[in-house]
């Protein structure tokens, strides 16, 4: 069976995908104004977090319902995250120079926490936890934790970039989605 073949002239299509390219080039122009992480920023981690959250938009459905179900996902995340780095401390006489059993213990202890919010309508977007907590991970990994001000005042440094850079990131999924239905109905009508 021959494929039905689209319609709109590729050449009238490309104001799309120039859109979306508009789109990354001004993320660029904008994640050097995202507070507090300058180490992570010199490693292009927000970019890479908002781009995540862009992506997640798109895996979410692209709703708004599903863009405060990711919101709600990376504070898990960010959450889930903290919990980790305080157990895995708390727990690190049980390493050995083969295994770090503490980081095990608080990873399985974590992901018990984690996955029974599969059950709750409300909170039930599960990816969006993980790619939280590992955005989180990676930008803590450049940000040295302050000798003086506390542990807590270093989590909520990495944790307020990474957000704001996720926020960015949804509003870009719901403008790429806005526009491209806007223009496909602008083709459509000829």
């Amino acid at each position: 069976m021959k494929e039905k073949s689209n319609t709109i002239p590729f050449h009238k299509f490309m104001g799309f995908p120039a859109f979306v390219g508009l789109q990354a080039m001004l993320l660029l122009i904008i994640a050097p104004f995202v507070p507090f992480t300058p180490e992570a920023m010199g490693k292009g981690l927000l970019v890479w977090s908002a781009f995540q959250a862009w992506a997640m938009y798109f895996m979410g459905g692209c709703t708004i319902k599903m863009a405060i179900k990711t919101m709600v996902g990376y504070i898990g995340g960010i959450i889930a995250s903290v919990i980790l780095i305080e157990l895995g401390g708390l727990f690190g006489s049980l390493n050995t120079s083969a295994v770090a059993w503490g980081g095990v213990v608080a990873v399985s202890f974590v992901a018990f926490l984690i996955i029974p919010a599969d059950r709750v309508p409300a909170i039930n977007f599960l990816p969006s936890y993980f790619i939280g907590s590992g955005a989180y991970f990676a930008i803590i990994t450049y940000v040295q934790a302050p000798v003086t001000v506390g542990a807590y005042s270093w989590y909520f440094q990495v944790a307020v970039p990474l957000l704001v850079s996720a926020v960015l990131g949804l509003v870009f999924g719901w403008a790429t989605v806005t526009f491209k239905l806007w223009f496909d109905a602008k083709l459509a009508k000829g």
